[in-house]
């Protein structure tokens, strides 16, 4: 992977994106990293899987208020497929399409991934095998894709995945591997066990000689933010979402502009501070990695190398990147599980909670404030990626349960009412 390594200083909590092309419409040299009508069919199949449903738009009145913002949105995606993240929607849709795409070869015939839910092919998908590294998240919604379309799986998972997480990949039937190293790392130890086994990556990052793979991840991953906008009872403002690879981001980011147009809202890219890859390659004017640790409590978003088609759609379309730090998403997770009068109690997990953490933070500080155009008018649509994926570890860091957040029966103080 060609990619530039660096790190800004610690100082720095906000760059404003020179390249972001701000109200123009959609490029045409960007309809071959995405384009409205592969999103499309990537709706069009996943809303007629078993199961699904549009995840709640929940809105957040007293929260807004205390962010001294005028509406604010939360898109909550815990629900999703039951698989408790936005992911559902990107790495089974991919693993449906390469095993089609494979057993149409296989058969000489032309079979969708439908097709294959029936059964009729189990002789040939069984045949077939999946892979990714993951931090949790996508692997589990390759591991369900797998199981639901028939072929096996096996998911590599960096060493500081929590128990949790890796119970929940293996639930469906997936052979997970524990690989000694970071998230990048891992992400190339599949690759090189992929190739070596002649199995098929499905990764939600992409590289030189990999783009087609990430390419369905992000069109699937397009119907969460069009569901959001059929929701909204009108245009928003801002958007803010979290960051990682810069695969969601960007899928949301695309999605604005075609629905908008050259009226598309302003687009906030959220990292942790210890992670913050995209924020480093708008600084840098160019695709930049990390280095050193970049662990964080924000286990989704613990990543150091932006995707290559991701950044091609970022690096034009969002106009800010910003970082929280742990201690402020572990707070997040607090405000929407305790919520301000009048708002509904939200399961947050740790790389959601990111979003609410930056409103927070510019609320905080009003010279960031000003540099979002945050105020008095604004109204913000914000992404909620993830809930309690690991309950265990959301009970731990909020002192209180997923069950009893969403009962309403939970307190501040880790006690129950």
């Amino acid at each position: 992977m060609n990619i530039a390594h660096q790190r800004l200083s610690a100082e720095t909590i906000h760059v404003a994106n020179s390249a972001d092309l701000g109200a123009s419409p959609y490029p045409d040299s960007l309809t071959v990293v995405m384009s409205a009508d592969e999103a499309q069919i990537a709706a069009e199949e996943i809303t007629a899987w078993r199961g699904y449903a549009q995840t709640p738009l929940v809105p957040l009145g007293g929260l807004a208020k205390t962010l001294g913002i005028a509406e604010l949105h939360y898109k909550d995606e815990g629900g999703r497929f039951g698989l408790g993240s936005f992911k559902a929607l990107g790495g089974a849709y991919a693993v449906g399409r390469a095993l089609a795409k494979f057993v149409s070869a296989e058969t000489k015939s032309d079979v969708s991934a439908t097709d294959l839910l029936s059964g009729a092919y189990a002789e040939v998908t069984q045949r077939f095998t999946v892979t990714c590294a993951t931090d949790g998240n996508h692997g589990r919604s390759v591991a369900w894709g797998a199981q639901r379309f028939g072929c096996a799986c096996v998911i590599y998972v960096h060493q500081t995945v929590s128990q949790g997480r890796i119970n929940a990949i293996a639930s469906y039937g997936a052979h997970v591997i524990v690989h000694p190293g970071h998230y990048d790392e891992t992400v190339r130890r599949a690759a090189e066990d992929a190739q070596a086994s002649g199995w098929t990556v499905v990764s939600d990052t992409s590289w030189d000689g990999y783009l087609q793979i990430p390419r369905d991840v992000m069109h699937g991953y397009c119907l969460m933010c069009s569901e959001a906008l059929a929701q909204l009872p009108q245009a928003p403002t801002h958007v803010v979402v979290p960051g990682g690879v810069g695969g969601v981001a960007a899928a949301v980011c695309a999605a604005l502009w075609w629905h908008y147009g050259a009226e598309r809202p302003k687009l906030i890219v959220a990292e942790p501070s210890n992670a913050a890859c995209l924020m480093e390659s708008a600084a840098a004017g160019l695709r930049t990695g990390l280095t050193g640790d970049i662990e964080t409590v924000m286990a989704g978003l613990s990543c150091g190398e932006p995707s290559q088609l991701a950044w091609e759609i970022l690096r034009l379309g969002v106009r800010d990147f910003m970082v929280v730090d742990d201690a402020m998403a572990v707070a997040a997770m607090g405000t929407l599980a305790f919520p301000h009068a009048g708002d509904t109690a939200i399961v947050a997990g740790e790389s959601a909670a990111c979003v609410i953490a930056a409103l927070e933070r510019a609320s905080g500080t009003p010279s960031l404030a000003t540099k979002l155009a945050l105020d008095g008018t604004s109204r913000v649509l914000v992404f909620g990626t993830e809930g309690a994926t690991d309950p265990t570890l959301y009970t731990k860091l909020v002192g209180a349960s997923p069950e009893s957040v969403r009962a309403g029966t939970a307190k501040a103080d880790g006690t129950a009412r």
